[in-house]
């Protein structure tokens, strides 16, 4: 439950601090430089989003041809998707967030990050698929025509 309460506040603030930055910004370069400034992020998200998802596609398949899981790419396919859509929403605060999802150090370490802290401990956890000890069903079957 408390990471629903952060998840809220974080979505609640975002706005407020966009809506800061934009008055901000637009109030020490015009309205005008601050609209083509936005606009040329989303632009540039765009581009880069493409770039970046091709070449974790490309490293995706490579390991896939050499027998190795993809794990760093399987996580950074949505990181790349959550950068891209927040270098294309309209704002400062949200292009920061975008393009640090995009910057392959910075993704790589994101992804670092989720795969020991989330999908590690999550072996442990009941609802995981790493095998364990289960009891054995006895029964029979016929196949009736």
């Amino acid at each position: 439950m408390r990471a629903l309460q952060i998840i809220l506040l974080i979505l609640l603030l975002i706005p407020f601090i966009e809506l800061y930055l934009l008055l901000e910004v637009g109030s020490f370069l015009g309205i005008f430089p601050t609209i083509i400034v936005i606009i040329g992020t989303g632009v540039l998200g765009v581009w880069f989003f493409r770039q970046q998802g091709f070449t974790t596609l490309k490293r995706f398949q490579d390991s896939l041809a050499r027998g190795e899981v993809p794990a760093y790419e399987m996580i950074e396919g949505p990181i790349l998707l959550i950068g891209g859509a927040l270098l294309i929403a309209p704002g400062f605060f949200t292009d920061i967030l975008g393009l640090a999802c995009l910057i392959p150090p910075m993704r790589k370490a994101i992804a670092k990050y989720v795969i020991e802290h989330y999908l590690v401990t999550a072996q442990n956890s009941p609802f995981s698929h790493a095998p364990q000890e289960k009891a054995a069903i006895e029964g029979e079957f016929r196949k009736e025509d």
